[in-house]
């Protein structure tokens, strides 16, 4: 097993909840990565449905109190369970305190009309890129978990008009990513305001997320290899009173669209 598939296994507990482990090596500046508690709360929903022809199509948390390391335990409840769709919602608690709340969709594959709008954008391939040096002054143990290679947005922080940014993604073991590693890779990306200003002493302290939907929209390709990169795209468009939306796109090299997502975001 890799350390994302340690990191995120779930196992059953006599009171029927799911006992996790909020791990340490995936934490940001403040706490947990909000798309590992994702990934966490997920393999948590998959394990309750038990039922490998639904898939997720729809997951969404709002993050109510910053997690610890340590044991937690998710919560999860089958809301409705129909022919071809599931409903579930789940909590995911630590020492008493409820961490997150999520609710969530998983169906099965339905034969109807399909058409794809939107284009991956053109970018250099990985192998032409160098990988993103760590943050300067800040500790990030999460972003040792990973392979980055910017591609898109300004090299210089807080130095764009806009905030759109983004690149190459890959876990640092190889492994070929599941739902849960691709809702954690919706909120594995720099916060994209940094483009406008930079994070540290001198600009924001953080950019803590409030809440994160993710849509999955097809699975990836059978023929995917462990050590294979992902075009991840991410932009901003709206700031006001404090909050910011961010928009994001994961991309398979040949132009699947594997997943959208939207959070909120607090700026402090």
């Amino acid at each position: 097993m890799t350390r994302f598939e340690r990191d995120t296994a779930v196992a059953l507990a006599a009171d029927g909840g799911y006992d996790v482990r909020i791990d340490g090596a995936w934490w940001i500046v403040m706490g947990p990565n909000g798309g590992y508690v994702a990934a966490l709360v997920l393999r948590a929903l998959e394990a309750a449905v038990g039922d490998a022809t639904r898939s997720p199509r729809s997951l969404t948390l709002h993050y109510v109190t910053p997690g610890v390391a340590g044991p937690a335990r998710v919560h999860v409840r089958m809301e409705r369970s129909g022919r071809s769709l599931s409903s579930l919602s789940a909590r995911l608690e630590q020492d008493g305190r409820i961490v997150a709340l999520a609710l969530a969709s998983f169906g099965r594959s339905r034969g109807s009309l399909e058409f794809q709008d939107i284009h991956m954008p053109e970018v250099a391939p990985p192998e032409t890129l160098p990988e993103r040096e760590t943050m300067h002054g800040r500790t990030v143990p999460m972003r040792a978990r990973f392979d980055t290679r910017p591609a898109l947005g300004s090299t210089e922080p807080g130095a764009a008009s806009r905030s759109v940014s983004g690149g190459w993604l890959r876990l640092a073991e190889p492994f070929v990513p599941d739902a849960p590693a691709l809702a954690m890779f919706c909120d594995a990306w720099p916060p994209t305001i940094a483009q406008r200003q930079a994070l540290g002493p001198d600009g924001l302290r953080g950019v803590p997320t409030i809440d994160l939907t993710v849509h999955f929209r097809a699975p990836v390709p059978a023929d995917a290899r462990p050590d294979d990169f992902y075009l991840c795209v991410f932009r901003s468009q709206t700031a006001r009173d404090g909050f910011l939306e961010e928009d994001g796109e994961i991309w398979t090299r040949g132009g699947i669209l594997l997943a959208q997502s939207r959070q909120l975001a607090m700026l402090i």
